[in-house]
């Protein structure tokens, strides 16, 4: 019996997974990449420490799928976390786990891993082709291989992992919904996901390059008055607006934005409530009695931020602490509990980590990921219209689906 011939487009996470897994399963695989390099994408998650996966279980993993989690609940059990975990072990990519079950490459170098996934399916008898995938070849409703710049690549089963359009420096510029549609498939809306906030408070370019840890936040939609999104943990201010882990989970919550819509809510001091704070402040201000009390925070709050506190607290600066009235103090206290930035939209999708919306789930069939409108088409990674929050899920979005896509197609 004569191997499957199978062409995958793309080398990104998905593409890798495709290919090797494919290749071990007894096919013959192409595949095709226009970068010279592969992973490119890789290289920069996770600062370039590549947070490679989260170590939950299956139901856990399914509630950090905000975009059809149901979708990917059997392409996740059948290749969990634990079992990407251990699949990279063996390939000799040593892990660790910290905070959140969020796991990392022992050496903490993003490059490592994708060096053990080029192994992988060098190891695994891929050929890997640099070439630009122009469309499908398509046969009486079947994809029998990849017409590409440099020439047409004919195979048995073709495997779309393209990635989407965040980060095109990487080669992620949307081809792969080009070709879905090519195919007749439905792509929807495509939308930035994973991306730092702007915002048209002028107060945050004073603030830029403030990192705030260990603080309160909450999206507020305004049109509702109900929180979209809340959490504690790292953000950052910038020149417009802010960015930093919660910011970019918070993004993924928000749905048709518009200026005005929705107010970032900061609490600088969760680990006080206001009485706490109070009592916190009437210290301060006795320690600082004679002084401007805008001299009187220096052990409260970051230098950046005292400022935009002080104009917003409305108490003139060169007010002594000990004439700071118990209502003032009240007012400050608040104001420290929930510092408001107004959020005007998303920076461009170019800068998201990840793409929201690809091609239509309904339209693939999650026991395989073979299209349900063209025999022999298949799809892995962001092209599809699933995507999770920060910490490591969306990388095993590519690893459950790549790895499925290439047992399928090489059957």
């Amino acid at each position: 019996m004569t191997c499957k011939k199978v062409a995958v487009i793309g080398a990104g996470a998905a593409g890798l997974m495709a290919a090797g897994t494919a290749a071990q399963c007894g096919a013959s695989v192409t595949l095709i990449e226009k970068n010279p390099r592969v992973g490119r994408k890789i290289m920069i998650t996770g600062k370039g420490r590549c947070n490679i996966l989260n170590n939950c279980d299956v139901p856990a993993f399914i509630t950090n799928v905000p975009v059809n989690g149901r979708f990917l609940y059997s392409v996740v059990s059948r290749f969990t976390p634990s079992d990407a975990y251990a699949f990279f072990e063996d390939i000799g990519l040593p892990l660790k786990t910290e905070r959140g079950n969020r796991c990392y490459p022992q050496s903490d170098k993003a490059v490592d891993v994708v060096d053990a996934l080029r192994r992988f399916v060098l190891d695994s008898g891929v050929t890997i082709v640099q070439d630009t995938a122009e469309a499908l070849e398509l046969e009486n409703g079947e994809a029998v291989g990849v017409k590409c710049a440099k020439q047409t690549y004919y195979a048995d089963s073709v495997i779309i992992c393209c990635g989407g359009k965040s980060y095109p420096l990487t080669g992620s510029t949307g081809d792969g919904y080009a070709l879905a549609r090519q195919a007749g498939h439905t792509v929807t809306a495509l939308k930035p996901s994973l991306v730092p906030l702007e915002s048209s408070d002028p107060e945050c370019k004073s603030m830029q390059g403030l990192s705030l840890r260990n603080v309160g936040l909450k999206i507020v939609d305004n049109n509702t008055q109900k929180t979209a999104y809340s959490d504690f943990g790292e953000m950052l201010f910038t020149h417009f607006g802010m960015s930093g882990p919660m910011i970019l989970s918070a993004s993924s919550h928000l749905r048709d934005i518009e200026a005005g819509r929705y107010t970032a809510v900061i609490d600088l001091k969760p680990a006080l409530d206001e009485e706490q704070l109070d009592k916190r402040l009437q210290r301060d201000f006795r320690e600082n009695a004679n002084r401007d009390v805008s001299n009187a925070f220096s052990k409260l709050l970051p230098r950046k931020i005292i400022v935009p506190v002080l104009k917003r607290w409305g108490v003139p600066f060169d007010k002594k602490c000990h004439s700071v009235t118990r209502e003032e103090r009240r007012r400050l206290c608040l104001l420290l509990k929930s510092f408001t930035v107004p959020i005007s939209g998303f920076r461009p999708i170019e800068e998201a980590i990840v793409t929201s919306g690809g091609v239509k789930v309904s339209e693939i069939n999650p026991k395989t990921m073979e299209s349900k409108l063209v025999k022999d088409l298949y799809f892995a990674g962001e092209v599809i219209d699933a995507d999770a929050y920060t910490g490591g899920f969306n990388l095993q979005i590519a690893w459950s689906t790549g790895r499925l896509a290439g047992e399928s197609s090489a059957c």
